[in-house]
């Protein structure tokens, strides 16, 4: 049995150490907004907070993180969320939605760390994230509105 914190309730998942988070998390944990793209830690479709911090979790093994924080796109709360997702609506960024979970994961933990980042920032912060929809602009517009909206 591993056991984590998701999204503020523990859980107790019986997997294989080995296995990888994303895995345990949409296969026994029925959280199945993290999508699985690449395998190999390269789109940010899978990523998650791991104790606050953005971590794509097709690439960690369940064990590497048992007794952690885990935050999924269903669980996340609280301001930096709340004006990150108010900006991907009014900005209307989402497409096919596919990577989005991601991307969100990502810009909230941006501006967890900084909260007026400049647009070279933004742009490096985001810049992992794969959108084959090409809403890059739209994203970046709303991590900067969201910027701006938590002041």
């Amino acid at each position: 049995m591993i056991t984590l914190t998701v999204n503020g309730e523990p859980r107790s998942l019986d997997v294989d150490p080995e296995m990888p988070l994303l895995w345990a998390l949409r296969d026994h944990a029925g959280l199945t907004g993290a999508k699985y793209s690449c395998g190999i830690a390269r789109c940010g479709a899978c990523l998650v907070l791991v104790d606050g911090a953005a971590m794509p979790s097709c690439v960690v093994r369940v064990s590497d993180v048992e007794g952690a924080s885990i935050t999924t796109i269903e669980g996340v709360g609280g301001e930096i969320a709340e004006a990150v997702i108010d900006a991907w609506t009014r900005h209307d960024v989402a497409q096919c939605g596919y990577c989005q979970p991601g991307q969100v994961i990502r810009a909230i933990d941006l501006l967890q760390n900084n909260r007026a980042p400049s647009d070279a920032e933004i742009a490096d912060a985001m810049d992992p994230n794969i959108c084959r929809c090409g809403t890059y602009q739209r994203i970046a517009n709303a991590v900067r509105d969201a910027a701006r909206a938590l002041g």
